[in-house]
């Protein structure tokens, strides 16, 4: 038969879901408590406060890692589209002022056009230099823009472990307390207790295990996209140079044709 554990600790959780309108979790959890079978949910329910909250913030930690390797991917797929789509815009045109959509190359584009107009007159190795240091501020704006969140992911992976064990070590130090309270080692006394410890753990490997091949999963993806951004800005380079070659050798051509005529 599980431990008796204070009405208190059951009640708070059970409280709280009901003042926040969760009722029919309220009763399951009250049906849970009340009832003697080692199932997960009645396990949880006998278990310490802390063991309670240690549980309940590993599942939230499971959630938010999954939200977030979600977002991430739908954010990665748009960014990935936009980039290819004015990569091959841009790289059709051959020369900047291509029509793009906006995004990171608009912006790579946008900075090149910019700076040409900021050093009219002024020598060509200086303009590039320039615009290399633009678009490798650009290209690092976007990049570290795309890595945030990533990170939370890599830590619940690494962390939730120990938060299990956290829970299970305070779980187990409980179910000895009451071992001794009560004089007694038998086994139907003892395993409750350290069943619902070890809970923690499992929950943290749950936690964790997921966590981990989703952050692998994102360093990839991010990583692709570093180097899509690193060839879009050398394209826009590459473009540039070839609009300053153009403009250079203009006059010189014009003066061709005059004197041919």
């Amino acid at each position: 038969m599980p431990p008796v554990v204070p009405a208190a600790a059951d009640s708070t959780l059970i409280l709280f879901l009901d003042r926040v309108g969760l009722s029919g979790l309220a009763e399951t959890l009250r049906a849970a408590a009340a009832s003697e079978a080692l199932t997960p949910l009645a396990m949880f329910a006998h278990a310490d406060i802390l063991v309670q909250g240690v549980m309940l913030g590993l599942l939230a930690a499971s959630v938010l890692a999954w939200a977030i390797w979600a977002g991430k991917l739908v954010q990665l797929t748009r960014a990935r589209r936009r980039l290819t789509r004015d990569y091959r815009v841009l790289a059709a045109r051959g020369t900047l002022g291509a029509a793009l959509s906006g995004g990171i190359v608009a912006r790579m584009q946008a900075a090149a056009r910019a700076e040409i107009g900021a050093s009219a007159g002024l020598p060509d190795a200086g303009i590039k230099e320039r615009v290399a240091i633009d678009l490798t501020r650009i290209e690092a704006g976007a990049a570290r823009a795309m890595q945030s969140g990533v990170t939370a992911v890599g830590s619940i992976g690494s962390t939730a472990p120990f938060v299990g064990l956290f829970g299970t070590v305070w779980g187990i130090m409980n179910a000895f307390v009451g071992i001794a309270e009560s004089g007694s080692s038998n086994l139907a006394v003892v395993a409750p207790g350290i069943a619902e410890a070890l809970m923690a753990t499992a929950l943290g490997l749950v936690a964790a295990i997921p966590a981990v091949l989703l952050y692998n999963h994102l360093t990839r993806a991010v990583g692709g996209y570093r180097a899509a951004l690193t060839d879009a800005a050398a394209l826009v380079e590459r473009t540039l140079s070839r609009d300053l070659d153009r403009a250079r050798l203009a006059p010189t051509v014009k003066s061709l044709h005059l004197v041919a005529e």
